[in-house]
């Protein structure tokens, strides 16, 4: 046993929040604790990432007239995707993708102007500052939850629409809106396996050993 080890306890602690995160979009009234949001960030901003980069940026929405405007991108993005699914469009509007306009706090998570003179790590591999990212963003996943605070990532928008609203700089990308705030219940099991859009692969269909496993992945269903 590791001199490094995490007690037992502890360790079931970590595999329990990493169980139980969930991707949320209904939020109750009512504020974060004071100091969470700081926290949060620190634990954003302690991720890993491929060349010590940090390429991570955040906006914190605040004035309630650009969470609207935010809001109204989203929707847009969300008429245009139902648009485009070739069977269930009808099942995706029924979907509640976003809560913007109810979340305590909203962040825009994006990706910093300049990223391409970080060649450490990333001269075969350039998406590495968008993994980077998402490391941060499933560090502030975790600790949101253990701290019994939603938080949902919102996908569903233009990059350019946001950037344009939010005056970002030439050469940075919005990736994530996040919703944070108190909620009425973390669902036990994910929204979107519950209401039948996918299930949790067995790890056989996703663990090979020093080859792909010829048919192992079967053709992805069409939405």
């Amino acid at each position: 046993m590791s001199d490094h080890r995490y007690t037992s306890a502890d360790i079931a602690v970590i595999e329990r929040v990493i169980r139980e995160r969930r991707d949320i979009r209904h939020f109750v009234p009512g504020q974060l604790p004071a100091g969470l949001l700081g926290r949060l960030l620190d634990a954003a901003h302690l991720g890993p990432s491929v060349g010590y980069m940090q390429p991570w940026r955040f906006i914190r929405v605040v004035s309630s007239e650009t969470r609207e405007s935010l809001w109204r991108l989203v929707d847009s993005e969300r008429e245009a995707t139902a648009a485009s699914l070739p069977t269930r469009a009808a099942d995706f509007l029924k979907l509640k993708i976003d809560g913007i306009r109810e979340a305590a706090e909203v962040l825009v998570v994006a990706l910093m102007p300049g990223r391409e003179a970080h060649i450490f790590g990333r001269r075969t591999l350039p998406e590495m500052d968008l993994a980077s990212t998402a490391c941060a963003i499933q560090n502030m996943w975790l600790l949101a939850r253990a701290e019994g605070i939603g938080l949902g990532w919102v996908s569903f928008f233009d990059p350019d629409a946001v950037g344009v609203l939010l005056e970002m700089p030439p050469g940075s990308r919005a990736i994530a809106i996040l919703c944070l705030g108190p909620v009425a219940e973390f669902p036990a099991a994910p929204v979107l396996e519950s209401q039948g859009w996918g299930h949790r692969l067995p790890m056989h269909e996703v663990l090979f050993e020093d080859r792909w496993r010829a048919g192992a992945v079967g053709t992805p269903t069409a939405y």
